[in-house]
């Protein structure tokens, strides 16, 4: 029994320190399945309804997940703006691009860009980040609009591109 138990500590200390797979999580009555890759973390304030990581030590990228409410939030334009505007270098130097996508029968605008990223919490310390992109994307859901927000250094993004984006247009909502 000594034997059996010296084996399944180090299993169950393993299990109980180990990262959590994303799975499945909802926002805004929305489900949405977080590719295996993707880490749930617990978010960083109240505003984040979810939090994922992506990648590992220096080329960690990280996925928000935002809803404000029905009319809460703004705009798809005004958030595309503001997004692009968290780069240092102007809009024609970023790669900017918008990209209609759907859900199911659910608008979605997605938004990349890269650059030097004006990391920081709204109205806080902004740290330049260069050599970083963002990925995002604007669910018009029927509790309305969810933002999710990828960012991370470029090759992070660039490799989970395709994850995110099919984690994104597979969120199903309830009829």
């Amino acid at each position: 029994m000594k034997c059996l138990n010296s084996l399944l500590l180090p299993v169950f200390l393993f299990l109980l320190c180990s990262p959590a797979r994303a799975g499945d999580f909802k926002v805004a009555g929305m489900t949405f399945a977080g590719p295996r890759e993707f880490i749930s973390v617990k978010p960083k304030s109240f505003m984040r309804k979810a939090q994922l990581r992506v990648g590992a030590d220096a080329a960690e990228g990280e996925i928000v997940f935002f809803y404000f409410g029905p009319r809460g939030g703004g705009g798809v334009q005004a958030n595309v703006d503001r997004w692009f505007g968290q780069f240092t270098e102007p809009k024609a130097e970023i790669k900017a691009r918008t990209e209609k996508a759907k859900a199911g029968k659910i608008p979605v605008t997605f938004v990349s860009a890269e650059g030097t990223y004006k990391a920081g919490p709204p109205r806080g310390p902004v740290v330049e980040k260069p050599g970083q992109a963002l990925l995002g994307a604007i669910i018009e859901g029927r509790e309305g609009a969810v933002f999710a927000k990828f960012t991370g250094p470029k090759a992070t993004v660039s490799a989970h591109t395709a994850a995110f984006k099919t984690m994104i247009t597979g969120a199903k909502q309830p009829d």
